[in-house]
């Protein structure tokens, strides 16, 4: 973003005192979501994939779109 480290910091303590509140939104991944990074990495470390083709992942997506 091109800002230095102090500029930064200036900022986040000048957006908490203009909206009295943190100017972050704080995320943490759900169970569903720990178990897709989980598997993620997983598959990288191995060097393998989920799917055999590009096919698979759309028929996945399509199934999964129509829920």
């Amino acid at each position: 973003m091109g800002l230095t480290a102090s500029e930064a910091v200036r900022l986040f303590f000048h957006r908490m005192a203009v909206d009295q509140a943190f100017p972050l939104e704080l995320k943490v991944p759900n169970a569903r979501t720990r178990r897709a990074m989980a598997e993620s990495e997983e598959m990288m470390r191995r060097g393998t994939a989920r799917f055999a083709s590009a096919d698979e992942v759309f028929a996945e997506l399509e199934e999964a779109r129509g829920q």
